[in-house]
């Protein structure tokens, strides 16, 4: 530890989505390094397009028109959004899982970090940032899909942009704050038995009131449900107060992720 480092005060507060001036040297990094292996930063995006595709497009003719709200909406039109929620979703997680975790236990690329005037809190928004850059890009890209394929019908449909970095940020942060307790790469076999039945349970393909009701319960509580039903209420136009509640959760998800994680990567890193 410098005198340097310890004269920085803890910054908890995660006003840094947006990046601090020093974090934002941390996304610049990113930039770079994507820009010899952008494939790998574009590949994530196919995903949920083919889901799109293949269950969305293939199953519209069979499942017909579906009853939101009292609107009949196309099965195609019911899909897309949840898997735009989808794409900011996987967009901000792999980055703030697997790479934070190489970078922290295998490469210590963030102890060379601490060489330089950046101080722990900032190298923790700095990924934050990325991350919430990395879902927003995601987002955005499927947004285009959706507006080519002529599922964006209203203008309050752009509402999914700013909604898609709330969800970069709620499971960009809460992913980063998991992975400063990983010890192994066994230990994410627990994300992917907590993301896939999520993905395939959380009102992504077909509405909850499918399910009993004591499941219905379970299904809302989870981040991504709460998601979905953001995206999905933006791009049908259907906003009612009821969605400031799942603004309310991601936030909430968002708040307690970040501080989790400043407070853990100053202790790994410190330590």
């Amino acid at each position: 530890m410098t005198p340097n480092q310890t004269a920085v005060p803890l910054r908890i507060v995660p006003l840094g989505f947006l990046g601090t001036r020093r974090s934002l040297r941390v996304v610049e990094r990113n930039v770079f390094v994507y820009r010899s292996g952008w494939i790998i930063l574009v590949s994530g995006f196919f995903e949920p397009l083919f889901y799109l595709l293949s269950i969305g497009l293939g199953l519209n003719h069979l499942v017909g028109p579906l009853d939101v709200e009292g609107t009949k909406v196309a099965y195609t039109a019911f899909v897309a959004p949840s898997l735009l929620a989808t794409s900011a979703m996987n967009g901000a997680l792999f980055d703030a899982t697997y790479n934070m975790f190489f970078k922290l236990k295998i490469s210590k690329v963030y102890d060379t970090m601490l060489a330089t005037p950046l101080d722990p809190t900032d190298v923790a928004l700095g990924e934050l940032t990325w991350s919430v850059v990395r879902g927003g890009l995601y987002a955005t890209a499927f947004f285009l899909v959706m507006a080519v394929m002529g599922f964006v019908t209203s203008w309050w449909s752009l509402l999914l942009l700013p909604a898609a970095l709330l969800m970069a940020a709620a499971f960009g942060a809460v992913g980063m704050a998991v992975t400063t307790f990983m010890r192994s790469w066994q230990d994410f076999d627990l994300v992917g038995l907590a993301l896939i039945p999520m993905f395939l349970f959380s009102a992504t393909f077909y509405p909850v009131t499918v399910y009993p009701g004591w499941l219905q319960a379970v299904v809302k509580l989870t981040p991504l449900y709460q998601g979905v039903v953001l995206a999905r209420g933006m791009a049908l136009g259907h906003l009612h107060p009821v969605l400031l509640l799942s603004v309310a959760y991601l936030a909430a998800m968002a708040i307690v992720g970040a501080i989790i994680t400043g407070r853990r990567v100053r202790q790994l890193l410190l330590s």
